[in-house]
Protein backbone atom coordinates (compact mmCIF):
# COMPACT_ATOMS: atom_id res chain seq x y z
CA UNK A 1 0.00 0.00 0.00
CA UNK A 2 1.40 3.52 -1.01
CA UNK A 3 2.00 5.94 1.65
CA UNK A 4 -0.92 8.27 0.80
CA UNK A 5 -3.05 5.80 1.11
CA UNK A 6 -1.91 5.18 4.80
CA UNK A 7 -2.92 7.81 7.33
CA UNK A 8 0.08 8.36 9.70
CA UNK A 9 -0.89 9.25 13.29
CA UNK A 10 2.08 11.04 15.76
CA UNK A 11 1.28 10.07 19.21
CA UNK A 12 3.52 12.87 21.58
CA UNK A 13 2.83 13.67 25.47
CA UNK A 14 2.90 9.39 26.80
CA UNK A 15 5.73 8.08 28.48
CA UNK A 16 5.41 4.79 26.72
CA UNK A 17 3.16 2.16 25.88
CA UNK A 18 1.62 0.41 28.75
CA UNK A 19 2.32 1.17 32.68
CA UNK A 20 -0.07 2.75 34.97
CA UNK A 21 -0.59 6.29 33.24
CA UNK A 22 -3.68 7.19 31.63
CA UNK A 23 -2.06 7.84 28.20
CA UNK A 24 0.11 5.13 28.46
CA UNK A 25 -2.55 3.11 28.89
CA UNK A 26 -4.32 4.01 25.91
CA UNK A 27 -1.62 4.21 23.69
CA UNK A 28 -1.17 0.57 24.84
CA UNK A 29 -4.89 -0.53 23.84
CA UNK A 30 -5.45 1.42 20.76
CA UNK A 31 -2.10 0.59 19.09
CA UNK A 32 -2.99 -2.93 20.30
CA UNK A 33 -6.68 -2.87 18.58
CA UNK A 34 -5.40 -0.85 15.32
CA UNK A 35 -2.19 -3.09 15.32
CA UNK A 36 -4.15 -5.13 12.26
CA UNK A 37 -5.49 -2.40 10.44
CA UNK A 38 -3.76 -1.53 7.14
CA UNK A 39 -5.24 2.14 7.09
CA UNK A 40 -3.21 3.29 10.15
CA UNK A 41 0.37 3.53 10.93
CA UNK A 42 1.37 4.67 14.36
CA UNK A 43 4.57 6.64 14.86
CA UNK A 44 4.94 6.42 18.99
CA UNK A 45 7.08 8.88 21.16
CA UNK A 46 8.29 7.03 24.11
CA UNK A 47 10.90 8.40 27.00
CA UNK A 48 14.00 6.37 26.51
CA UNK A 49 15.27 7.16 30.35
CA UNK A 50 13.52 8.52 33.93
CA UNK A 51 10.57 8.13 35.40
CA UNK A 52 7.84 6.14 33.54
CA UNK A 53 10.48 4.77 30.88
CA UNK A 54 9.83 1.77 28.61
CA UNK A 55 12.67 -0.54 28.42
CA UNK A 56 12.00 -2.52 24.80
CA UNK A 57 14.10 -5.30 25.52
CA UNK A 58 12.50 -6.46 28.72
CA UNK A 59 8.88 -5.77 26.63
CA UNK A 60 7.51 -8.69 25.41
CA UNK A 61 6.35 -8.45 21.79
CA UNK A 62 8.47 -5.15 21.12
CA UNK A 63 10.84 -5.63 18.53
CA UNK A 64 14.23 -3.85 18.13
CA UNK A 65 14.67 -1.52 14.70
CA UNK A 66 18.08 0.51 15.91
CA UNK A 67 19.42 1.63 18.59
CA UNK A 68 16.64 4.27 19.39
CA UNK A 69 13.64 2.63 17.61
CA UNK A 70 11.46 -0.13 18.02
CA UNK A 71 7.72 -1.49 16.88
CA UNK A 72 5.15 -2.52 19.37
CA UNK A 73 2.18 -3.62 18.41
CA UNK A 74 3.18 -2.96 14.26
CA UNK A 75 3.41 0.92 15.55
CA UNK A 76 6.69 2.64 15.17
CA UNK A 77 8.42 3.85 18.82
CA UNK A 78 11.21 6.33 18.49
CA UNK A 79 12.64 6.98 21.94
CA UNK A 80 13.69 10.13 23.43
CA UNK A 81 16.57 11.15 25.72
CA UNK A 82 15.74 13.40 28.59
CA UNK A 83 18.06 15.49 30.54
CA UNK A 84 17.01 14.72 34.24
CA UNK A 85 18.93 17.86 35.65
CA UNK A 86 15.99 19.78 34.30
CA UNK A 87 13.75 18.50 36.69
CA UNK A 88 9.92 19.22 36.29
CA UNK A 89 10.96 20.69 33.02
CA UNK A 90 11.40 17.42 31.83
CA UNK A 91 8.14 17.07 30.36
CA UNK A 92 8.21 20.45 28.62
CA UNK A 93 11.59 19.27 26.75
CA UNK A 94 10.32 15.86 25.90
CA UNK A 95 7.26 16.95 24.05
CA UNK A 96 9.01 19.94 22.06
CA UNK A 97 11.71 17.14 21.42
CA UNK A 98 8.77 14.69 20.45
CA UNK A 99 7.19 16.88 18.06
CA UNK A 100 10.46 18.15 16.40
CA UNK A 101 10.94 14.53 16.22
CA UNK A 102 7.73 13.45 14.14
CA UNK A 103 8.34 16.13 11.88
CA UNK A 104 11.66 14.91 11.00
CA UNK A 105 10.24 11.78 10.39
CA UNK A 106 7.32 12.80 8.49
CA UNK A 107 9.95 15.13 5.94
CA UNK A 108 12.43 11.78 6.01
CA UNK A 109 9.35 9.90 4.73
CA UNK A 110 7.82 11.73 2.96
CA UNK A 111 4.45 11.67 4.63
CA UNK A 112 1.24 13.39 3.34
CA UNK A 113 -1.34 14.41 5.57
CA UNK A 114 -0.42 13.59 9.14
CA UNK A 115 -2.12 14.09 12.04
CA UNK A 116 0.24 14.58 15.09
CA UNK A 117 -2.03 14.03 18.11
CA UNK A 118 -0.40 15.85 21.39
CA UNK A 119 -2.07 14.60 24.78
CA UNK A 120 -1.90 17.25 27.40
CA UNK A 121 -1.28 20.60 27.53
CA UNK A 122 2.29 21.42 28.34
CA UNK A 123 3.96 23.31 25.43
CA UNK A 124 1.00 26.07 24.87
CA UNK A 125 3.47 29.29 24.31
CA UNK A 126 5.47 27.11 21.60
CA UNK A 127 1.89 25.75 19.71
CA UNK A 128 1.88 28.05 17.25
CA UNK A 129 5.30 27.58 15.99
CA UNK A 130 4.23 23.55 15.56
CA UNK A 131 0.77 24.10 14.18
CA UNK A 132 2.25 26.37 11.68
CA UNK A 133 5.32 23.77 10.70
CA UNK A 134 3.03 20.97 10.61
CA UNK A 135 0.70 22.48 8.77
CA UNK A 136 2.95 23.19 6.09
CA UNK A 137 3.49 19.89 5.80
CA UNK A 138 -0.10 19.06 4.89
CA UNK A 139 -0.79 17.75 8.32
CA UNK A 140 -3.29 18.90 11.20
CA UNK A 141 -2.78 19.03 14.83
CA UNK A 142 -5.17 16.95 17.64
CA UNK A 143 -5.24 18.07 20.67
CA UNK A 144 -6.26 15.78 24.05
CA UNK A 145 -6.18 18.05 26.66
CA UNK A 146 -6.19 15.73 30.01
CA UNK A 147 -8.03 17.40 33.04
CA UNK A 148 -7.21 20.58 34.86
CA UNK A 149 -3.23 20.21 35.35
CA UNK A 150 -3.19 23.78 36.59
CA UNK A 151 -5.39 22.61 39.86
CA UNK A 152 -2.81 19.96 40.59
CA UNK A 153 -1.30 20.38 44.15
CA UNK A 154 2.30 19.54 43.61
CA UNK A 155 2.79 22.54 41.17
CA UNK A 156 3.40 26.14 43.08
CA UNK A 157 1.35 29.33 41.94
CA UNK A 158 3.29 30.55 38.93
CA UNK A 159 3.81 26.88 37.91
CA UNK A 160 -0.55 26.75 37.83
CA UNK A 161 -0.42 30.31 36.57
CA UNK A 162 1.68 28.67 33.20
CA UNK A 163 -0.54 25.55 32.98
CA UNK A 164 -3.58 27.90 32.45
CA UNK A 165 -2.25 30.15 30.09
CA UNK A 166 -0.68 27.00 27.88
CA UNK A 167 -3.87 25.18 28.32
CA UNK A 168 -5.51 28.22 26.13
CA UNK A 169 -2.79 27.96 23.79
CA UNK A 170 -2.72 24.48 23.44
CA UNK A 171 -6.68 24.60 22.81
CA UNK A 172 -6.44 27.43 20.45
CA UNK A 173 -3.53 26.15 18.10
CA UNK A 174 -5.21 22.75 17.36
CA UNK A 175 -7.45 21.62 14.72
CA UNK A 176 -9.23 19.08 16.74
CA UNK A 177 -9.58 18.50 20.51
CA UNK A 178 -10.83 15.58 21.33
CA UNK A 179 -12.26 15.26 25.39
CA UNK A 180 -12.02 12.18 27.08
CA UNK A 181 -14.82 13.73 28.82
CA UNK A 182 -18.50 15.55 28.13
CA UNK A 183 -17.56 17.70 31.22
CA UNK A 184 -14.04 18.30 29.68
CA UNK A 185 -15.51 19.33 26.37
CA UNK A 186 -18.20 21.59 28.29
CA UNK A 187 -15.23 23.37 29.82
CA UNK A 188 -13.47 23.99 26.73
CA UNK A 189 -16.01 25.31 25.28
CA UNK A 190 -17.23 27.49 28.23
CA UNK A 191 -13.85 29.07 28.70
CA UNK A 192 -12.15 29.01 25.31
CA UNK A 193 -15.06 29.97 23.14
CA UNK A 194 -14.59 32.86 20.84
CA UNK A 195 -10.65 32.51 21.49
CA UNK A 196 -9.76 29.78 18.57
CA UNK A 197 -7.64 30.09 15.86
CA UNK A 198 -9.26 33.06 13.87
CA UNK A 199 -11.65 34.19 17.06
CA UNK A 200 -13.41 30.73 16.32
CA UNK A 201 -15.01 28.00 18.59
CA UNK A 202 -12.42 25.11 19.21
CA UNK A 203 -13.33 22.25 17.11
CA UNK A 204 -14.06 19.45 19.86
CA UNK A 205 -15.40 16.03 19.67
CA UNK A 206 -15.70 13.46 22.91
CA UNK A 207 -14.13 9.87 22.84
CA UNK A 208 -13.93 8.75 26.53
CA UNK A 209 -10.89 6.08 27.62
CA UNK A 210 -11.72 2.50 27.35
CA UNK A 211 -11.29 -0.64 29.42
CA UNK A 212 -10.71 -4.20 29.34
CA UNK A 213 -14.34 -6.35 29.98
CA UNK A 214 -13.59 -9.83 30.36
CA UNK A 215 -12.76 -11.34 33.36
CA UNK A 216 -9.23 -12.19 34.77
CA UNK A 217 -7.94 -15.98 33.41
CA UNK A 218 -6.74 -16.97 36.89
CA UNK A 219 -8.59 -19.12 39.05
CA UNK A 220 -8.91 -18.22 42.72
CA UNK A 221 -6.51 -21.18 43.54
CA UNK A 222 -3.81 -19.70 41.12
CA UNK A 223 -0.16 -20.35 42.83
CA UNK A 224 0.52 -16.23 41.47
CA UNK A 225 -2.55 -15.45 43.41
CA UNK A 226 -2.02 -17.25 46.71
CA UNK A 227 1.65 -16.26 46.46
CA UNK A 228 0.78 -12.72 46.46
CA UNK A 229 -2.16 -12.80 48.88
CA UNK A 230 0.00 -14.81 51.48
CA UNK A 231 3.00 -12.55 51.20
CA UNK A 232 0.77 -9.60 51.88
CA UNK A 233 -1.35 -10.81 54.42
CA UNK A 234 -4.78 -10.59 52.37
CA UNK A 235 -7.62 -12.74 51.67
CA UNK A 236 -10.51 -12.86 49.10
CA UNK A 237 -13.08 -10.11 50.07
CA UNK A 238 -11.24 -8.96 52.84
CA UNK A 239 -9.59 -5.71 51.75
CA UNK A 240 -10.45 -2.49 50.21
CA UNK A 241 -8.28 -1.71 47.20
CA UNK A 242 -7.00 1.81 44.99
CA UNK A 243 -4.75 1.11 42.50
CA UNK A 244 -3.47 4.84 40.80
CA UNK A 245 -0.81 7.31 40.64
CA UNK A 246 0.67 7.91 44.19
CA UNK A 247 -0.29 11.74 44.21
CA UNK A 248 -2.31 14.48 46.42
CA UNK A 249 -5.01 15.47 43.95
CA UNK A 250 -6.18 11.38 43.93
CA UNK A 251 -6.92 12.02 47.67
CA UNK A 252 -4.99 9.41 49.51
CA UNK A 253 -4.81 11.34 52.18
CA UNK A 254 -8.36 11.12 52.58
CA UNK A 255 -9.33 7.88 52.00
CA UNK A 256 -6.56 6.66 54.67
CA UNK A 257 -7.64 9.21 57.48
CA UNK A 258 -11.72 8.05 56.99
CA UNK A 259 -10.44 4.41 56.79
CA UNK A 260 -8.45 4.81 60.04
CA UNK A 261 -11.50 6.33 62.06
CA UNK A 262 -13.98 3.21 60.65
CA UNK A 263 -15.14 0.40 62.43
CA UNK A 264 -14.05 -1.84 59.48
CA UNK A 265 -12.32 -5.30 60.36
CA UNK A 266 -11.05 -5.61 56.67
CA UNK A 267 -7.50 -4.08 55.20
CA UNK A 268 -7.21 -1.42 53.00
CA UNK A 269 -5.32 -2.46 50.12
CA UNK A 270 -3.22 0.55 48.20
CA UNK A 271 -1.45 -0.61 45.05
CA UNK A 272 1.16 2.86 43.61
CA UNK A 273 4.46 3.10 42.99
CA UNK A 274 5.27 5.08 46.55
CA UNK A 275 6.57 8.48 46.06
CA UNK A 276 8.76 8.97 49.31
CA UNK A 277 8.18 12.60 49.97
CA UNK A 278 4.74 12.34 49.49
CA UNK A 279 4.67 9.05 51.89
CA UNK A 280 6.68 10.72 55.09
CA UNK A 281 4.37 13.85 54.16
CA UNK A 282 1.36 11.67 54.89
CA UNK A 283 2.74 9.15 57.77
CA UNK A 284 3.76 12.79 59.64
CA UNK A 285 -0.15 13.86 59.45
CA UNK A 286 -1.86 10.93 59.79
CA UNK A 287 0.20 8.16 61.52
CA UNK A 288 -0.70 5.59 59.10
CA UNK A 289 1.81 3.30 59.81
CA UNK A 290 0.26 2.45 63.49
CA UNK A 291 -2.82 1.06 62.12
CA UNK A 292 -1.82 -2.34 60.25
CA UNK A 293 -5.14 -2.50 58.27
CA UNK A 294 -3.61 0.15 55.63
CA UNK A 295 -1.20 -1.45 53.41
CA UNK A 296 1.33 0.14 51.01
CA UNK A 297 1.72 -3.41 48.81
CA UNK A 298 3.67 -1.85 45.75
CA UNK A 299 2.78 -2.57 42.14
CA UNK A 300 1.92 -5.12 40.48
CA UNK A 301 2.40 -5.55 36.75
CA UNK A 302 1.06 -8.82 35.85
CA UNK A 303 -2.23 -7.91 34.28
CA UNK A 304 -4.03 -10.45 35.08
CA UNK A 305 -3.24 -11.17 38.27
CA UNK A 306 -3.67 -7.26 39.19
CA UNK A 307 -7.52 -7.99 37.14
CA UNK A 308 -7.90 -10.84 39.86
CA UNK A 309 -7.14 -8.70 43.03
CA UNK A 310 -9.49 -6.02 41.35
CA UNK A 311 -12.19 -8.74 40.79
CA UNK A 312 -11.72 -10.03 44.50
CA UNK A 313 -11.54 -6.82 46.87
CA UNK A 314 -14.59 -6.14 48.35
CA UNK A 315 -14.79 -2.74 47.59
CA UNK A 316 -12.73 -0.21 45.72
CA UNK A 317 -11.57 3.22 46.18
CA UNK A 318 -11.73 6.17 43.90
CA UNK A 319 -10.28 9.60 44.85
CA UNK A 320 -9.63 11.05 41.72
CA UNK A 321 -11.10 15.11 41.29
CA UNK A 322 -8.59 16.13 38.76
CA UNK A 323 -8.48 14.81 35.23
CA UNK A 324 -11.16 13.40 32.90
CA UNK A 325 -12.36 9.52 32.47
CA UNK A 326 -9.83 8.14 34.68
CA UNK A 327 -8.63 4.19 33.55
CA UNK A 328 -8.73 3.34 37.05
CA UNK A 329 -11.80 4.20 37.82
CA UNK A 330 -12.57 1.96 34.65
CA UNK A 331 -11.02 -0.70 35.55
CA UNK A 332 -12.56 -0.86 39.08
CA UNK A 333 -16.03 -0.67 37.29
CA UNK A 334 -14.93 -3.40 35.12
CA UNK A 335 -13.69 -5.74 37.97
CA UNK A 336 -15.02 -4.67 41.37
CA UNK A 337 -18.62 -5.33 42.38
CA UNK A 338 -19.02 -2.11 44.80
CA UNK A 339 -17.32 1.38 44.12
CA UNK A 340 -17.13 4.14 46.34
CA UNK A 341 -16.30 7.29 44.84
CA UNK A 342 -15.33 11.17 45.20
CA UNK A 343 -18.89 12.92 44.71
CA UNK A 344 -17.59 15.18 41.55
CA UNK A 345 -18.65 15.67 37.73
CA UNK A 346 -15.92 13.57 36.18
CA UNK A 347 -16.75 10.38 38.47
CA UNK A 348 -20.62 10.29 38.01
CA UNK A 349 -20.20 10.94 34.51
CA UNK A 350 -18.54 7.73 34.15
CA UNK A 351 -20.83 5.33 36.95
CA UNK A 352 -23.78 7.53 37.21
CA UNK A 353 -25.55 4.76 39.51
CA UNK A 354 -23.79 1.90 39.50
CA UNK A 355 -21.59 2.85 42.36
CA UNK A 356 -21.88 5.28 46.13
CA UNK A 357 -20.58 8.43 46.51
CA UNK A 358 -18.60 10.61 48.90
CA UNK A 359 -17.03 13.50 49.80
CA UNK A 360 -14.25 15.09 51.56
CA UNK A 361 -16.16 16.25 54.99
CA UNK A 362 -14.62 14.34 57.75
CA UNK A 363 -16.59 11.10 58.60
CA UNK A 364 -18.14 11.31 55.50
CA UNK A 365 -16.47 8.45 54.17
CA UNK A 366 -15.71 6.15 57.36
CA UNK A 367 -19.85 6.25 57.07
CA UNK A 368 -19.82 4.96 53.90
CA UNK A 369 -17.40 1.93 54.92
CA UNK A 370 -19.35 0.97 57.86
CA UNK A 371 -22.31 0.90 56.13
CA UNK A 372 -20.47 -0.78 52.99
CA UNK A 373 -19.13 -3.14 55.55
CA UNK A 374 -22.62 -4.22 56.47
CA UNK A 375 -24.52 -4.05 53.25
CA UNK A 376 -26.30 -6.88 51.52
CA UNK A 377 -24.45 -8.87 49.80
CA UNK A 378 -27.02 -9.73 46.98
CA UNK A 379 -27.60 -5.98 46.22
CA UNK A 380 -23.53 -5.04 46.01
CA UNK A 381 -23.71 -8.22 43.62
CA UNK A 382 -26.17 -5.99 41.53
CA UNK A 383 -24.44 -2.92 41.47
CA UNK A 384 -21.50 -4.93 39.82
CA UNK A 385 -23.69 -6.09 37.59
CA UNK A 386 -24.42 -2.77 36.88
CA UNK A 387 -21.13 -1.43 36.90
CA UNK A 388 -19.70 -3.73 34.09
CA UNK A 389 -22.75 -3.34 31.66
CA UNK A 390 -22.06 0.31 32.03
CA UNK A 391 -18.50 -0.76 30.95
CA UNK A 392 -19.19 -3.10 28.50
CA UNK A 393 -22.01 -0.27 26.65
CA UNK A 394 -19.81 2.64 26.66
CA UNK A 395 -16.03 2.01 27.48
CA UNK A 396 -14.83 -0.87 26.33
CA UNK A 397 -11.60 -0.53 24.31
CA UNK A 398 -13.17 -2.11 21.19
CA UNK A 399 -15.88 0.39 20.99
CA UNK A 400 -13.37 3.28 21.86
CA UNK A 401 -11.04 1.90 19.26
CA UNK A 402 -13.84 2.22 16.47
CA UNK A 403 -14.38 5.78 17.26
CA UNK A 404 -10.96 6.78 17.19
CA UNK A 405 -10.59 5.16 13.66
CA UNK A 406 -13.34 6.77 12.31
CA UNK A 407 -11.95 10.39 13.45
CA UNK A 408 -8.43 9.56 12.10
CA UNK A 409 -9.63 8.39 8.77
CA UNK A 410 -11.53 11.20 7.96
CA UNK A 411 -8.65 13.18 7.10
CA UNK A 412 -7.55 10.71 4.52
CA UNK A 413 -11.15 10.40 3.04
CA UNK A 414 -11.29 14.23 2.45
CA UNK A 415 -7.53 13.92 1.18
CA UNK A 416 -8.90 11.39 -1.16
CA UNK A 417 -11.68 13.55 -2.11
CA UNK A 418 -9.04 16.43 -2.71
CA UNK A 419 -7.07 13.70 -5.27
CA UNK A 420 -10.25 12.64 -7.58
Amino acid sequence: MQNSEVQHVFLVGAKSLGAYGGYETFIDKLTEYHQNNKLLRYHVACKENGDGCMDPNATEGAEIVSAHEFTYHNAHCFQIHIPEKLGPAQAIYYDVAALKKSIHIVKLQKIQHPIVYIMACRIGPLMRHFYKEIHKLGGQIYLNPDGHEWMREKWSRPIRRYWKISEQLMVKWSDLVICDSVTIETYIHERYDGKGTGGGSPNTTFIAYGAETQRSSLTDDNPKLLDWYREKGLTKKNYYLVVGRFVPENNYATMIREFMISNSKRDFVIITNVNDKFLNELETKLHFSADKRIKFVGTVYNQELLKKIRENAYGYFHGHEVGGTNPSLLEALGSTDLNLLLDVGFNREVAEDTAVYWKKEERNLAGLINWADKADAEAIQKLGKKARERIQGAYSWKHIAEQYEEVFLRVRSRHRKKMD
